[in-house]
């Protein structure tokens, strides 16, 4: 486990942000230290996993190791999937974060997941513009109708309910000021499934 990686556990463990100086302090260590242990990708020992636990009174250990209940899960900051007209992918950088795997719907260590944002409002109240999202990797299932998808079509990504309707695709928002769209059976073929929203994170007002 890497440095920035405990720090992001702690926060998801207390609920609180956990800063550099704060994990400096309990590790016995500088802030410059921990900073440059984060930029050399510097892996945590076992004795300072225990510190934490015993500082901030939380378990990263179980019987089998780090605690079962945690997830790491590939967040792309830049990349946008839209739930209003269209948005497009501006890069791929990507961190790891921990998540608690009992928040995503049906999750398996046999499954691919990664977190990206919304943007837009289309998908109204039940995702909103800044909430992050949790997708399980398309692994070409048959669609669901009715769930909540993200997709690439015409080269931008949204992210929708999807049904099948016989040979043509329906898109759904639940926003009641967005219409329904098709995509007609000669286009089915465009549409690039990316994978299913399992969970979101909402954004802090």
């Amino acid at each position: 486990m890497k440095i920035d990686e405990l720090i992001n556990l702690i926060s998801l463990k207390t609920n609180c942000s956990i800063s550099q100086s704060m994990l400096a302090d309990v590790l016995g260590i500088t802030r410059q230290t921990v900073n440059n242990r984060i930029k050399n990708l510097s892996e945590v020992t076992v004795t300072e996993l225990r510190k934490t636990e015993e500082y901030f009174n939380i378990r990263i250990f179980d019987s089998d190791g780090y605690s079962s209940d945690i997830a790491y899960i590939d967040y792309y900051e830049d990349v946008f999937a839209s739930c209003g007209n269209g948005s497009i992918v501006f890069s791929s950088s990507k961190t790891k974060l921990p998540i608690s795997a009992s928040m995503i719907k049906g999750y398996s260590k046999s499954k691919m997941y990664s977190m990206i944002n919304a943007t837009g409002n289309s998908m109204s109240p039940t995702i909103e513009n800044g909430d992050k999202l949790i997708v399980e990797h398309w692994t070409g299932d048959q669609i669901q109708d009715n769930k909540i998808y993200v997709f690439c079509y015409n080269n931008e990504f949204f992210v929708k309910r999807l049904s099948k309707n016989i040979d043509e695709i329906i898109i759904k928002s639940d926003n009641p000021e967005y219409r329904l769209r098709t995509i007609p059976a000669k286009s089915v073929g465009d549409l690039i499934l990316i994978g299913k929203i399992v969970a979101t994170i909402k954004a802090l007002d």
